[in-house]
C-alpha cells in the first residue's frame, strides 16, 4: 500500500483553524494533525520526531505547516522548523499565521494588476497607506509593498508609540523602511490620505476605517482596497466584490477592490503552495514569498 501524505499543523495559541485544516485536506493531504499551545522551543523535537520515525524517501510525503496569530513568532517557528532537519531526513514547510501571508499576498498582487492594467505603473514608487497595518495582515502588506519599491506607511488607530516600534522591528528584521502613522483620528486619516495613491484596509472585520467623503477627498489616490468581508466594509463605498469599481465622487478617478476578491485569490494561492509541498519530490520552503509569486501567477 501506498505510504500517506501526513501533514502536521503546528500552533502557539489553544486552536489550529479549521479554514487551514480544510484546505489541506481539499489540497491531497491524507491526515492532518493539529498541534496547539507549541511554544518555540517545541518545534525542533516536533520535527525531528516526524522525520525519524519515516525513512528519507517518505520526507517528501511529510509537511509541516506553522499557523497562529504572531506573524513575527510563526517566521521564527518555521525557520527552526526548517533548520531541524537532518539530511537525508528532509521535510517540506509552510508557514501562514491566520492566512496573514497568503492574504497579503492575494492583496499586494491584485492592486498590482489594477495598477498595470489601469495606469501601466506598479507599486514601485507610489505611496501605499496600510490602514490598520498594526495586525498580520498588515504588517506582511507593509513589508511586500516596501520589498516591491513603495513608500509605506504603517497605520494604527490607537498607540502611536507601538506603531513606531512595530515599524523600527519590521525595519531591521527585512530590511526594509516604513513609515508610522496616526490613525487615531477622523482628522489624522484625512491627513494620511493626502498624498496616497493607493490604500489598503487591513483593520479588524465589521470596523469602518474611511469613509466614502474621506477617500473621494484623495486627490492622488488611484486604488483602495478591502480585506474586510464582514458589514460594515472598512473602505466606505468598496462592496465585496469590487474589482476595480470606480469610487463614487473620488477626486481622482480611484477604484476598489473589495474583500472577496482578494480573498478569491487569497485561497487559491493558499491551496496551490499546500499542494506544492505535498507533491514535491524534494523539501520545499514556503512563506509569503513564494505567496506573492503564486498570486502573481494566478493574477495574471
Amino acid at each position: 500500500m501506498e505510504q500517506p501524505f501526513l501533514l502536521h499543523m503546528f500552533d502557539p495559541g489553544k486552536n489550529v483553524s479549521p479554514f487551514d485544516i480544510n484546505m489541506a485536506y481539499d489540497a491531497g493531504w491524507d491526515a492532518v494533525t493539529p498541534y496547539t499551545h507549541v511554544e518555540q522551543e517545541d518545534v525542533t523535537d516536533l520535527v525531528q520526531d516526524a522525520i525519524f520515525s519515516r525513512p528519507p524517501k517518505l520526507g517528501a510525503r511529510t509537511g509541516i505547516f506553522v499557523g497562529g496569530r504572531d506573524a513575527t513568532l510563526a517566521k521564527d517557528m518555521v525557520e527552526r522548523a526548517w533548520s531541524a532537519r537532518v539530511p537525508p531526513f528532509e521535510v517540506s514547510v509552510m508557514v501562514d499565521p491566520s492566512g496573514a501571508f497568503t492574504t497579503a499576498a492575494a492583496l499586494i498582487a491584485t492592486v498590482e494588476s489594477r495598477l498595470k492594467r489601469d495606469h501601466d505603473v506598479g507599486l514601485e514608487g507610489r505611496r501605499v497607506v496600510v490602514m490598520g497595518g498594526t495586525g498580520p495582515v498588515g504588517t506582511t502588506a507593509a513589508v511586500l509593498a516596501a520589498q516591491d519599491g513603495a513608500s509605506a506607511v504603517l497605520v494604527g488607530h490607537r498607540d502611536p508609540a507601538k506603531v513606531e516600534k512595530i515599524c523600527r522591528e519590521l525595519g531591521e528584521r527585512h530590511g526594509v523602511s516604513l513609515e508610522p502613522g496616526d490613525g487615531s483620528s477622523e482628522e489624522k486619516k484625512q491627513g494620511l490620505l493626502q498624498g496616497a495613491e493607493v490604500v489598503l484596509n487591513c483593520a479588524a472585520a465589521g470596523v469602518q476605517i474611511l469613509s466614502g467623503k474621506q477617500l473621494a477627498a484623495a486627490d492622488r489616490l488611484l486604488v483602495a482596497a478591502d480585506v474586510n468581508a464582514v458589514p460594515p466594509p472598512g473602505l466606505e463605498g468598496v462592496d465585496v466584490q469590487d474589482d476595480g469599481k470606480p469610487l463614487q465622487g473620488s477626486a481622482s478617478g480611484a477604484v476598489g477592490i473589495g474583500a472577496l476578491t482578494v480573498g478569491q485569490l487569497k485561497s487559491r494561492v493558499e491551496h496551490n503552495l499546500l499542494e506544492r509541498m505535498r507533491s514535491s519530490e524534494e523539501a520545499v520552503y514556503l512563506h509569503y514569498d513564494q505567496a506573492l509569486e503564486e498570486a502573481r501567477r494566478l493574477g495574471t
